[in-house]
């Protein structure tokens, strides 16, 4: 059976429109797909490892072949569990506004601890960087209270999209379906149909998988 890991980044909740059309998305996924596993993984409730202390010497460690103290050995295991979590899913769909241009702290503190050497990417001087996450399907519902699209004008603000499609790409999750929701500070009546738009999009993706 295929398993979905839902990553919502979102605080926003019953209000959230990115949430909103996430669980469209999930309705529609699970409606077609009725032996799906989804695993929520809700970023504003978990705690992940920091990385201070014992967790970054143990990367360092690692970097330099050197062996862990118990002490690294235990945080280290922490940050290995929550990429095991992640690695071990066929599908991701990501629910996520934009704040100051990117993504919320919450989601970037995931992106920090995931994306390591051995783990999730890896590198040889004669291949550079190679994504060890493969074969996968993602997609992302982002949310963003101003337009920032092609023919904006506003491109080159989104930070958003690009860091999340940028950080997939590069531990070679490629297969990825992006759906926004902007402008979110529009007219109650214009916003409603930019959701109703992205929640036919949210079916369409979905029913593809």
């Amino acid at each position: 059976m295929p398993k979905l890991l839902y990553i919502e980044a979102s605080p926003r909740k019953s209000r959230s429109k990115s949430i909103e059309v996430a669980h469209t998305f999930l309705t529609t996924l699970q409606s077609t797909h009725s032996s799906v596993d989804v695993d929520k993984l809700d970023l504003w409730a978990t705690e992940l490892p920091r990385f201070d202390g014992d967790t970054v010497e143990a990367k360092y460690a690692i970097l330099h072949g050197q062996s862990h103290t118990p002490e690294q050995a235990k945080a280290w295991k922490r940050v290995e569990d929550v990429i095991e979590r992640f690695k071990s899913a066929d599908w991701y769909l990501f629910s996520l506004p934009m704040w100051n241009f990117g993504v919320p702290y919450v989601l970037k503190h995931f992106i920090d601890v995931i994306i390591q050497p051995g783990l999730t990417f890896s590198f040889s001087p004669a291949e550079g960087y190679k994504g060890l996450v493969t074969g996968k399907k993602a997609a992302a519902i982002y949310a963003r209270g101003g337009a920032y699209g092609p023919g904006t004008g506003a491109e080159d603000y989104d930070l958003q999209s690009k860091t999340l499609a940028g950080i997939l790409g590069f531990i070679g999750v490629t297969d990825f379906a992006h759906i926004f929701i902007e402008p979110t500070l529009a007219a109650p009546a214009d916003v409603e149909a930019t959701i109703a738009k992205a929640k036919e999009l949210a079916i369409s993706t979905a029913k593809a998988w």
